[in-house]
């Protein structure tokens, strides 16, 4: 699904420009129309953003990983953000989805199987043996017109 036949858009803030936020089920929504997304983790005094898939897992984010810089973040982190945006060119609406939560590597075997029963796979070949699971405490949305582009492609409503 995508940011223009979502649940729920709001046909003034269409019309007149105004920036919309969504509800909490049109950000769910959103999240489960995308595969990729940027992961913010701030760690050992530093700031890290990881782009990756990811799935949507009964209200909670799961992503793969391997062993390395990122999982040792988000181990130490706990919480993270997770943004995801889109864009409708020809519709002239962009939209935003930042998610805020406490991330938890699974180590539950029952954990594990079930992450692995979810669509979710590596994009290359690298192996990515460890999953990890965003539990949100906030999920926040915004969609509005775009008025102009660096290259004048935005529609002018």
């Amino acid at each position: 699904m995508d940011a223009h036949s979502s649940p729920g858009i709001d046909p003034v803030a269409r019309e007149t420009g105004a920036m919309e936020i969504l509800t909490d089920e049109q950000c769910w929504s959103l999240l489960g129309s995308v595969e990729v997304g940027r992961l913010a983790v701030a760690a050992a005094g530093d700031i890290d953003i990881f782009p990756l898939n990811f799935v949507v897992d009964d209200r909670s984010l799961l992503f793969r990983t391997a062993e390395g810089t990122k999982l040792v973040e988000v181990v130490l982190a706990g919480r993270v953000a997770f943004e995801i945006d889109g864009y409708d060119p020809e519709r002239g609406r962009a939209w935003s989805v930042v998610l805020k939560g406490e991330a938890h590597m699974l180590e539950k075997w029952d954990d594990i199987y079930s992450a692995q029963d979810t669509p979710l796979f590596p994009w290359n070949h690298s192996p990515k043996e460890r999953f990890v699971r965003i539990i949100p405490y906030a999920v926040t949305g915004r969609r509005f017109t775009v008025y102009d582009t660096r290259d004048g492609s935005a529609p002018h409503l």
